[in-house]
């Protein structure tokens, strides 16, 4: 793990303004890595701007019609060939100069999972009822999950490779956040939090979540809480 490969998954959705400021920036970070985007039929212009992206470190995946965050992350997975997978958004709300932070526990064989909490660390300030929902999301999940997340809907979560290939994930779209908390704690995987700065956005800079999508996170809590899960054996080694 001291020379580990980074496999930085990216899913974007009409980002035309900001895609290859990511790319461009994920780049620019130190660690050896792999860049995975996976357009999800945008219709902005970003299919367009990818389809120009020529570099060996940077893979591209077109998806024919439009699924949602969830299918993207899902299909970028099949492509992993690193040691720990990081997600990050193709907007400029989460910074890639923070991976260190993120991937520290796992490089030391500390942690399976580290989640970086936009609550713990710098942040632009967030709209209320967003702050309201992600807390009840949270209390309902650490609950179920006998757990003490801060945010469990941040995009910052670090996995080493194994781990994630390892999840049930079903959910196409933002639901895919609670499922991945879900099956990484009823699998008993160790878990880090970490804060990390956050510059949230505006609905009219492009924000995409929505207030129905709280209902949509419920529902897939609920139904990754209740499906059988295979619980990782106790002699399985763990955090490497």
């Amino acid at each position: 793990m001291k020379s580990a490969k980074l496999s930085i998954i990216i899913p974007v959705y009409n980002e035309v303004k900001t895609i290859l400021e990511v790319i461009k920036t994920v780049k620019e970070e130190s660690h050896e890595k792999e860049i995975i985007v996976v357009d999800d039929c945008s219709t902005d212009g970003t299919k367009e701007l990818l389809r120009k992206v020529d570099d060996k470190g940077v893979r591209v995946v077109f998806n024919d019609i439009n699924r949602g965050k969830g299918y993207a992350i899902r299909k970028a997975i099949e492509h992993v060939t690193g040691n720990i997978v990081i997600i990050q958004d193709a907007d400029l709300e989460y910074s890639p100069d923070e991976y260190g932070i993120l991937i520290e526990k796992i490089v030391n064989g500390k942690a399976d999972v580290v989640y970086g909490s936009r609550f713990l660390g710098a942040h632009r300030v967030f709209y209320f009822y967003h702050h309201l929902g992600n807390a009840f999301l949270n209390l309902i999940a650490n609950a179920l999950l006998n757990m003490d997340l801060t945010d469990l809907m941040t995009c910052y979560k670090a996995f080493k490779s194994p781990v994630i290939k390892s999840l049930n994930l079903q959910s196409d779209g933002f639901g895919i956040e609670v499922e991945i908390t879900a099956e990484v704690f009823r699998r008993k995987y160790i878990v880090y939090e970490v804060p990390i700065s956050y510059n949230g956005r505006t609905y009219e800079e492009g924000k995409k979540i929505r207030w129905t999508d709280f209902f949509v996170c419920i529902y897939w809590l609920l139904k990754a809480f209740l499906r059988p899960t295979t619980v990782r054996n106790a002699a399985e080694p763990q955090a490497k």
